[in-house]
């Protein structure tokens, strides 16, 4: 009898993700999608293939897996283009990403009435995933200033909610551990969470672009750049920060201070994470629990209105304030539904920080499967949404092109 093992669980769920995708790719559904839902089929709720001890093994895998997902956020927050895109996106990412945790945390407090659960459901709700939207700007060849916004917002809404996350594990971990911090010295302790990872996230960044300076071959200064994101990842795990924000930072350095040697390691991230990540929506797939449907199916449905609520009204607010055009005004908030990608990391993030703890494996099976199950309809319904506004607001083309080579750029492939 075959035994498992961490490389054959990750090799089959490579294998089975590839799969997924052909699949995905053929019905026209986002990649993601296909290797989530293999997942759920290989998982416990199903074949069981991959039961829970097994995955629970993978650690490395989802420790690469979210620090390669945060370089690729970080490499697109490259100021020249951001600041072309005009103040309005930072206006409409900050308003909407508040937006949907204040919203989804109120919501889902009335509910639960447990403030653990609905901090971390609002700070997971969050977050955008750019791959369906951008996918869909891609296949009309949209052109305008909503597509413009659109474009900009989801490059640094990701950064904005894992800011939020960082907060809010500060008061989770708080209550979990019963240590009841004063609030004042919560935020002081998340705010130099933050801004611990930030710097050191800076610094190594501008390090490997000075370095990078005087390597000329671009395999040479990959396996520099890989080396030190290995590095800078296992050092913010060790020191208790945000490897997510540390990576995010040193990509974006790396992207505004030697932005030509940048695009020209990416080749090689893409190629090396892409089997990664799609193990990695593979395996997180496996963690959903169909018999905890009956217990948090009203939750699941409450976040998800809540979310689009939260986005919608938020991002409208955000171009309102911002006195952004009246066709963004009126459409933007139809864009951002889409959640998997660093939803889903956030969601592990949880299990990672608070498993260990007492309630803690509760909260994160909870977070991922609410998760889960409401990424159907958010993958769904919210490419059809951004194809109305981008329709109503005159930015779709009369005529189309055939996409060749089927999804395009990093964003759809691990967002």
């Amino acid at each position: 009898m075959i035994k498992f093992n961490s490389l054959l669980v990750f090799g089959g769920a490579i294998l089975f993700a590839f799969i997924a995708g052909r699949v995905a790719k053929r019905l026209r559904v986002p990649l993601v999608i296909g290797y989530v839902l293999m997942g759920v089929i290989l998982g416990k709720s199903f074949l069981n293939i991959f039961n829970p001890d097994l995955v629970n093994r993978m650690e490395i895998v989802n420790d690469l897996a979210l620090g390669i997902i945060a370089f690729i956020i970080g490499g697109e927050l490259n100021f020249s283009r951001l600041k072309r895109l005009g103040r309005a996106i930072f206006s409409i990412a900050i308003s909407e990403s508040l937006g949907a945790f204040i919203l989804v945390s109120l919501s889902t407090y009335f509910f639960t009435k447990d403030v653990k659960i609905s901090l971390l459901l609002g700070a997971v709700a969050s977050a955008t995933a750019p791959a369906a939207t951008v996918s869909v700007i891609n296949q009309y060849r949209t052109k305008g200033i909503l597509t413009t916004t659109i474009l900009g917002v989801v490059a640094i809404d990701d950064g904005i909610a894992l800011i939020i996350y960082i907060f809010v594990a500060g008061f989770v971990s708080s209550f979990l551990t019963l240590s009841h911090l004063h609030f004042a010295k919560l935020i002081f302790l998340s705010l130099g969470k933050i801004l611990l990872s930030l710097g050191l996230g800076l610094i190594l960044g501008i390090i490997i672009s000075y370095l990078g300076r005087k390597v000329r071959e671009k395999k040479t200064f990959f396996s520099l750049t890989l080396g030190v994101f290995l590095l800078g990842e296992g050092l913010a795990i060790s020191l208790g920060l945000s490897e997510l924000l540390l990576i995010m930072s040193m990509a974006m350095m790396m992207s505004n201070l030697s932005p030509h040697r940048f695009v020209s390691i990416m080749d090689y991230f893409e190629v090396v994470g892409f089997p990664i990540i799609a193990g990695f929506f593979c395996l997180a797939g496996t963690r959903l629990n169909i018999n905890l449907f009956t217990q948090i199916g009203f939750l699941a449905i409450v976040y998800l209105f809540a979310r689009f609520l939260g986005k919608y009204l938020g991002a409208s607010l955000g171009a309102s304030l911002s006195k952004a055009p009246a066709v963004v005004r009126r459409y933007i908030g139809l864009t951002l539904w889409p959640q998997i990608g660093v939803a889903l990391a956030l969601a592990i993030m949880v299990e990672r920080n608070f498993g260990s703890l007492k309630g803690g494996e509760y909260l994160a099976s909870l977070a991922i499967n609410v998760l889960l199950f409401t990424t159907i309809i958010t993958e769904t319904v919210g490419p059809l949404a951004t194809k109305y506004a981008l329709n109503k607001a005159g930015e779709i083309r009369k005529f189309r092109f055939k996409q060749k080579g089927g999804e395009d750029g990093a964003f759809n492939n691990y967002s």
